[in-house]
Formats: structure tokens, C-alpha cells, sequence
């Protein structure tokens, strides 16, 4: 994540990207690791500060907890708004290309859940 950080801060300029896609960011499963999540709210406000208006946000992973967890997250970040509606998954979007990630999940019997928020 501290890549990502990086980059954020030192490439993208503030409201210049019309789309972010992050999909099946690692969901550290173990309670302790929680913290090395890259879906953390100071994560989502300088990728948020780096939207433009109207930009959207779309992520997607296999885990289930961690997506309760990005709702969470993107829920309460106030220049953020849902798609589908609060607090609502999105329905898989046929522009998001499938991913060995998405096919191990399938495979292991995991759902995937999209998220997608627009800047206010």
C-alpha cells in the first residue's frame, strides 16, 4: 500500500482521474494484519482528493468480510456517493475484465462483491 501511497502523492495530480478501479486488493484475513489493508479511510481520501468531480471509484474482491469492510469504509467518506444506493453492492459491470483472483474465488465457492461510488 505504501506504493500506492506514493504514487497517489507524488504522480497524480489532485482531480485528475475520471476513473479508479481496484480490484482484489489482498484482504489480510488475520485480525491483526487488518491494519496493512489498503481500503483504509486516509487510503480513500487522497485517492478520493485525486477524482474528479463525477470521477468514479470501482473495486471489487472475493472476500466477504473485507467487502463489508470497504463498504464501511466508502460509505462514510462524505464526497463519496453510491452507485447502486446506500449501503448496496453493484451488479458485476461487463467492463470489468476477469481477474485469476475472481476465478480462484469462483473456484473456492467465494461470491464477489463490486463496489462502485462516484465523487460528489
Amino acid at each position: 500500500s505504501d506504493d500506492a501511497v506514493q504514487v497517489l502523492e507524488d504522480v497524480i495530480p489532485v482531480n485528475s482521474v475520471d476513473l479508479m478501479q481496484i480490484f482484489f486488493p489482498d484482504p489480510w484475513h488475520k485480525k491483526r494484519h487488518h491494519k496493512r489493508r489498503l481500503i483504509q479511510p486516509d487510503f480513500v481520501s487522497l485517492a478520493v482528493s485525486r477524482l474528479s468531480s463525477g470521477g468514479h471509484m470501482h473495486l471489487a474482491t472475493d472476500w466477504e468480510p473485507y467487502a463489508e469492510h470497504m463498504m464501511d469504509v466508502l460509505s462514510a467518506t462524505e464526497a463519496l456517493e453510491n452507485v447502486a444506493g446506500d449501503r448496496q453492492f453493484s451488479p458485476r459491470p461487463e467492463s470489468r475484465p476477469e481477474t485469476k483472483f475472481e476465478r480462484r474465488g469462483h473456484r473456492l465457492g467465494h461470491g464477489v462483491w463490486d463496489l462502485l461510488f462516484t465523487k460528489r
